[in-house]
Protein backbone atom coordinates (compact mmCIF):
# COMPACT_ATOMS: atom_id res chain seq x y z
CA UNK A 1 0.00 0.00 0.00
CA UNK A 2 1.06 3.59 -0.62
CA UNK A 3 2.65 5.40 2.30
CA UNK A 4 0.63 8.27 3.82
CA UNK A 5 2.46 10.66 6.15
CA UNK A 6 1.12 12.98 8.84
CA UNK A 7 3.27 16.01 9.68
CA UNK A 8 2.23 17.15 13.15
CA UNK A 9 0.89 13.77 14.22
CA UNK A 10 0.91 14.53 17.94
CA UNK A 11 -1.92 17.08 17.96
CA UNK A 12 -5.67 16.72 18.27
CA UNK A 13 -6.24 16.46 14.53
CA UNK A 14 -3.18 14.31 13.85
CA UNK A 15 -4.21 11.56 16.26
CA UNK A 16 -7.78 11.41 14.95
CA UNK A 17 -6.54 11.51 11.35
CA UNK A 18 -4.21 8.54 11.91
CA UNK A 19 -7.16 6.51 13.12
CA UNK A 20 -9.17 7.40 10.02
CA UNK A 21 -6.32 6.77 7.55
CA UNK A 22 -6.16 3.17 8.74
CA UNK A 23 -9.35 2.63 6.69
CA UNK A 24 -7.40 3.45 3.52
CA UNK A 25 -3.90 2.11 4.17
CA UNK A 26 -1.86 0.25 6.76
CA UNK A 27 1.25 2.17 5.70
CA UNK A 28 1.12 5.29 7.87
CA UNK A 29 4.04 7.43 9.03
CA UNK A 30 3.54 9.65 12.09
CA UNK A 31 5.90 12.61 12.22
CA UNK A 32 6.31 14.87 15.27
CA UNK A 33 8.86 15.50 18.01
CA UNK A 34 7.58 12.56 20.05
CA UNK A 35 5.15 10.51 17.95
CA UNK A 36 3.05 7.78 19.55
CA UNK A 37 1.33 4.91 17.80
CA UNK A 38 -2.37 5.19 17.05
CA UNK A 39 -2.62 2.04 14.93
CA UNK A 40 -0.65 -1.15 15.46
CA UNK A 41 1.59 -0.84 12.42
CA UNK A 42 2.19 2.93 12.41
CA UNK A 43 5.74 4.00 11.58
CA UNK A 44 7.00 6.46 14.20
CA UNK A 45 9.24 9.17 12.80
CA UNK A 46 10.61 11.61 15.40
CA UNK A 47 11.61 14.87 13.70
CA UNK A 48 12.12 18.57 14.22
CA UNK A 49 9.98 20.10 11.48
CA UNK A 50 11.87 23.39 11.68
CA UNK A 51 14.79 21.57 10.02
CA UNK A 52 14.29 21.36 6.21
CA UNK A 53 16.49 18.26 5.97
CA UNK A 54 14.35 16.41 8.49
CA UNK A 55 11.19 17.54 6.67
CA UNK A 56 12.60 16.17 3.43
CA UNK A 57 13.51 12.80 4.94
CA UNK A 58 10.09 12.57 6.61
CA UNK A 59 8.30 13.12 3.29
CA UNK A 60 10.52 10.85 1.17
CA UNK A 61 8.60 7.83 -0.11
CA UNK A 62 5.18 9.30 0.69
CA UNK A 63 2.26 9.16 -1.72
CA UNK A 64 0.18 11.61 0.35
CA UNK A 65 1.37 14.10 2.98
CA UNK A 66 -0.99 15.70 5.50
CA UNK A 67 0.21 19.00 6.98
CA UNK A 68 -1.68 19.32 10.28
CA UNK A 69 0.96 21.05 12.40
CA UNK A 70 -0.25 23.24 15.25
CA UNK A 71 2.36 25.76 16.32
CA UNK A 72 2.31 27.56 19.67
CA UNK A 73 -0.46 30.19 19.65
CA UNK A 74 1.92 33.13 19.29
CA UNK A 75 2.03 35.60 16.42
CA UNK A 76 5.83 35.77 16.64
CA UNK A 77 6.08 31.99 16.36
CA UNK A 78 3.59 31.90 13.49
CA UNK A 79 5.37 34.66 11.53
CA UNK A 80 8.71 32.95 12.02
CA UNK A 81 7.75 29.32 11.43
CA UNK A 82 4.70 28.99 9.18
CA UNK A 83 6.04 30.40 5.88
CA UNK A 84 9.32 28.49 6.31
CA UNK A 85 7.58 25.20 7.04
CA UNK A 86 5.14 25.62 4.14
CA UNK A 87 7.99 26.34 1.72
CA UNK A 88 9.99 23.34 2.93
CA UNK A 89 6.98 21.01 2.71
CA UNK A 90 6.08 22.26 -0.78
CA UNK A 91 9.64 21.76 -2.05
CA UNK A 92 9.89 18.26 -0.58
CA UNK A 93 6.48 17.21 -1.92
CA UNK A 94 7.51 18.39 -5.39
CA UNK A 95 10.86 16.61 -5.12
CA UNK A 96 9.29 13.29 -4.04
CA UNK A 97 6.14 13.61 -6.18
CA UNK A 98 3.88 13.48 -3.12
CA UNK A 99 0.37 14.90 -2.98
CA UNK A 100 -0.21 17.45 -0.21
CA UNK A 101 -3.27 17.96 2.00
CA UNK A 102 -3.12 21.17 4.06
CA UNK A 103 -5.36 21.33 7.14
CA UNK A 104 -6.33 25.00 7.39
CA UNK A 105 -8.50 27.36 9.45
CA UNK A 106 -10.66 30.41 8.57
CA UNK A 107 -8.46 33.18 9.97
CA UNK A 108 -7.82 34.70 6.52
CA UNK A 109 -11.50 35.26 5.73
CA UNK A 110 -12.97 38.77 5.59
CA UNK A 111 -14.57 39.37 8.99
CA UNK A 112 -17.61 40.95 7.34
CA UNK A 113 -18.57 37.60 5.76
CA UNK A 114 -18.39 35.27 8.75
CA UNK A 115 -22.17 34.86 8.93
CA UNK A 116 -22.12 32.41 6.00
CA UNK A 117 -18.65 31.11 5.23
CA UNK A 118 -18.20 29.03 2.08
CA UNK A 119 -15.14 28.10 0.04
CA UNK A 120 -15.74 31.34 -1.93
CA UNK A 121 -15.70 33.67 1.08
CA UNK A 122 -13.38 36.64 0.33
CA UNK A 123 -9.85 36.42 1.70
CA UNK A 124 -9.07 39.68 3.49
CA UNK A 125 -7.32 39.07 6.79
CA UNK A 126 -7.80 41.68 9.49
CA UNK A 127 -5.50 40.18 12.13
CA UNK A 128 -1.80 39.40 12.22
CA UNK A 129 -2.48 35.68 12.55
CA UNK A 130 -4.89 35.92 9.64
CA UNK A 131 -2.18 37.55 7.55
CA UNK A 132 0.14 34.62 8.22
CA UNK A 133 -2.54 32.09 7.22
CA UNK A 134 -3.32 34.04 4.05
CA UNK A 135 0.37 34.10 3.16
CA UNK A 136 0.89 30.35 3.44
CA UNK A 137 -2.38 29.64 1.62
CA UNK A 138 -1.22 31.89 -1.24
CA UNK A 139 2.12 30.07 -1.36
CA UNK A 140 0.30 26.78 -1.74
CA UNK A 141 -2.28 28.13 -4.20
CA UNK A 142 0.46 29.50 -6.45
CA UNK A 143 2.04 26.05 -6.70
CA UNK A 144 -1.30 24.37 -7.42
CA UNK A 145 -2.22 26.89 -10.12
CA UNK A 146 1.18 26.64 -11.77
CA UNK A 147 0.79 22.87 -12.03
CA UNK A 148 3.92 22.22 -9.97
CA UNK A 149 2.14 20.47 -7.10
CA UNK A 150 -0.92 18.29 -6.56
CA UNK A 151 -2.51 19.60 -3.37
CA UNK A 152 -5.76 20.57 -1.69
CA UNK A 153 -6.86 22.68 1.27
CA UNK A 154 -9.09 21.10 3.91
CA UNK A 155 -10.48 23.97 5.95
CA UNK A 156 -12.10 23.66 9.37
CA UNK A 157 -14.06 25.99 11.62
CA UNK A 158 -12.95 26.21 15.24
CA UNK A 159 -13.04 22.60 16.33
CA UNK A 160 -14.62 20.79 19.22
CA UNK A 161 -12.65 17.88 20.63
CA UNK A 162 -10.98 16.61 23.79
CA UNK A 163 -7.70 18.47 23.12
CA UNK A 164 -6.94 22.10 22.25
CA UNK A 165 -10.60 23.10 22.01
CA UNK A 166 -11.99 26.38 23.33
CA UNK A 167 -15.23 24.64 24.25
CA UNK A 168 -13.46 22.08 26.41
CA UNK A 169 -10.99 24.49 28.01
CA UNK A 170 -13.39 27.37 28.67
CA UNK A 171 -16.74 25.61 29.02
CA UNK A 172 -16.50 21.92 29.89
CA UNK A 173 -13.59 22.12 32.35
CA UNK A 174 -15.00 25.16 34.16
CA UNK A 175 -18.47 23.65 34.54
CA UNK A 176 -16.90 20.37 35.69
CA UNK A 177 -15.13 22.29 38.49
CA UNK A 178 -18.33 24.03 39.53
CA UNK A 179 -17.22 27.34 37.99
CA UNK A 180 -18.90 29.53 35.41
CA UNK A 181 -18.22 28.71 31.77
CA UNK A 182 -16.36 31.46 29.92
CA UNK A 183 -17.33 32.91 26.56
CA UNK A 184 -16.04 35.83 24.54
CA UNK A 185 -17.70 39.10 23.50
CA UNK A 186 -21.33 38.00 22.98
CA UNK A 187 -22.86 34.68 24.02
CA UNK A 188 -25.98 35.36 21.92
CA UNK A 189 -24.11 35.13 18.62
CA UNK A 190 -24.02 31.86 16.66
CA UNK A 191 -20.72 29.98 16.45
CA UNK A 192 -20.06 26.85 14.39
CA UNK A 193 -17.66 24.20 15.64
CA UNK A 194 -16.31 21.31 13.58
CA UNK A 195 -16.26 18.02 15.51
CA UNK A 196 -12.69 16.64 15.48
CA UNK A 197 -13.83 13.17 14.39
CA UNK A 198 -15.67 14.67 11.39
CA UNK A 199 -12.65 16.83 10.53
CA UNK A 200 -10.43 13.74 10.55
CA UNK A 201 -12.87 11.67 8.49
CA UNK A 202 -13.21 14.48 5.98
CA UNK A 203 -9.47 15.08 5.69
CA UNK A 204 -8.71 11.37 5.20
CA UNK A 205 -11.48 11.05 2.61
CA UNK A 206 -10.25 14.08 0.66
CA UNK A 207 -6.66 12.84 0.73
CA UNK A 208 -7.79 9.56 -0.81
CA UNK A 209 -10.05 11.08 -3.47
CA UNK A 210 -7.92 11.91 -6.55
CA UNK A 211 -10.42 14.33 -8.11
CA UNK A 212 -10.70 16.36 -4.88
CA UNK A 213 -7.23 17.85 -5.40
CA UNK A 214 -6.75 21.36 -6.71
CA UNK A 215 -9.60 22.73 -4.60
CA UNK A 216 -10.52 24.18 -1.21
CA UNK A 217 -12.94 22.09 0.86
CA UNK A 218 -14.81 23.05 4.02
CA UNK A 219 -14.72 20.05 6.32
CA UNK A 220 -18.06 18.58 7.44
CA UNK A 221 -19.72 20.75 10.09
CA UNK A 222 -23.31 20.65 11.33
CA UNK A 223 -25.36 23.42 9.73
CA UNK A 224 -27.11 24.33 12.98
CA UNK A 225 -24.72 26.88 14.50
CA UNK A 226 -25.60 27.26 18.17
CA UNK A 227 -25.10 30.42 20.20
CA UNK A 228 -22.47 30.51 22.92
CA UNK A 229 -25.26 30.31 25.49
CA UNK A 230 -26.68 27.20 23.80
CA UNK A 231 -23.27 25.49 23.74
CA UNK A 232 -22.90 26.14 27.48
CA UNK A 233 -26.39 24.74 28.08
CA UNK A 234 -25.54 21.57 26.12
CA UNK A 235 -22.46 20.90 28.23
CA UNK A 236 -24.29 21.77 31.45
CA UNK A 237 -27.08 19.32 30.59
CA UNK A 238 -24.54 16.59 29.92
CA UNK A 239 -22.79 17.27 33.23
CA UNK A 240 -26.07 17.74 35.15
CA UNK A 241 -25.04 21.17 36.42
CA UNK A 242 -26.43 24.69 36.12
CA UNK A 243 -25.38 26.53 32.92
CA UNK A 244 -23.45 29.28 34.69
CA UNK A 245 -21.83 31.64 32.22
CA UNK A 246 -19.45 34.60 32.33
CA UNK A 247 -18.84 36.59 29.15
CA UNK A 248 -15.43 38.22 28.78
CA UNK A 249 -15.52 41.58 27.00
CA UNK A 250 -12.67 42.76 24.81
CA UNK A 251 -11.50 45.27 27.43
CA UNK A 252 -11.55 42.56 30.09
CA UNK A 253 -9.42 40.33 27.86
CA UNK A 254 -6.98 43.19 27.46
CA UNK A 255 -6.52 43.44 31.23
CA UNK A 256 -6.38 39.67 31.81
CA UNK A 257 -3.96 39.37 28.90
CA UNK A 258 -1.35 41.12 31.04
CA UNK A 259 -1.34 38.03 33.26
CA UNK A 260 -2.55 35.26 30.91
CA UNK A 261 -0.42 35.19 27.72
CA UNK A 262 -2.90 33.13 25.68
CA UNK A 263 -5.62 35.77 26.17
CA UNK A 264 -3.25 38.48 25.00
CA UNK A 265 -2.63 36.44 21.84
CA UNK A 266 -6.32 35.72 21.35
CA UNK A 267 -7.53 39.30 21.73
CA UNK A 268 -7.07 40.13 18.03
CA UNK A 269 -9.29 37.17 17.11
CA UNK A 270 -12.20 38.07 19.42
CA UNK A 271 -14.10 39.55 16.47
CA UNK A 272 -15.03 35.95 15.65
CA UNK A 273 -17.27 36.01 18.74
CA UNK A 274 -18.88 39.45 18.46
CA UNK A 275 -20.82 38.45 15.32
CA UNK A 276 -22.44 35.31 13.93
CA UNK A 277 -19.84 32.75 12.82
CA UNK A 278 -21.53 30.22 10.54
CA UNK A 279 -19.49 27.66 8.62
CA UNK A 280 -21.07 26.08 5.52
CA UNK A 281 -19.77 22.65 4.46
CA UNK A 282 -22.54 21.84 1.98
CA UNK A 283 -20.03 21.39 -0.87
CA UNK A 284 -18.37 18.52 1.00
CA UNK A 285 -21.60 17.08 2.42
CA UNK A 286 -23.19 16.94 -1.03
CA UNK A 287 -20.13 15.57 -2.84
CA UNK A 288 -19.59 12.75 -0.33
CA UNK A 289 -23.17 12.29 0.93
CA UNK A 290 -21.90 13.06 4.44
CA UNK A 291 -24.04 13.93 7.46
CA UNK A 292 -21.99 15.85 10.08
CA UNK A 293 -22.24 15.02 13.78
CA UNK A 294 -24.84 17.12 15.59
CA UNK A 295 -23.71 19.44 18.40
CA UNK A 296 -25.65 17.30 20.87
CA UNK A 297 -23.89 14.10 19.78
CA UNK A 298 -20.49 15.81 19.73
CA UNK A 299 -20.89 17.16 23.26
CA UNK A 300 -22.05 13.76 24.51
CA UNK A 301 -19.06 12.00 22.88
CA UNK A 302 -16.60 14.49 24.37
CA UNK A 303 -18.10 14.29 27.86
CA UNK A 304 -17.85 10.50 27.72
CA UNK A 305 -14.28 10.59 26.40
CA UNK A 306 -13.18 13.06 29.09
Amino acid sequence: MALQTILGAGGAIGSALAKELHKYTSDIRLVSRNPKKVNQFDELFPADLSDPKQVDIAIEGSAVVYLVVGFEYSIKVWQEKWPVLMQNVIESCKKHNARLVFFDNIYMYDREFLNKMTEDTPIRPTSKKGEVRAKVVQMLTNEIQSGNLTALIARSADFIGTKNSVLVEMVYKNLKKGKSANWFADANKSHSFTFVDDAAKGTALLGNTPDAYGEVWHLPTDKHALTGKQWVELFADELHVKPKLMVMSTWMMGILGLFVPILKEFKEMVYQYDRDYVFDSSKFNTRFNFTPTTPQAAVKAIAEAM
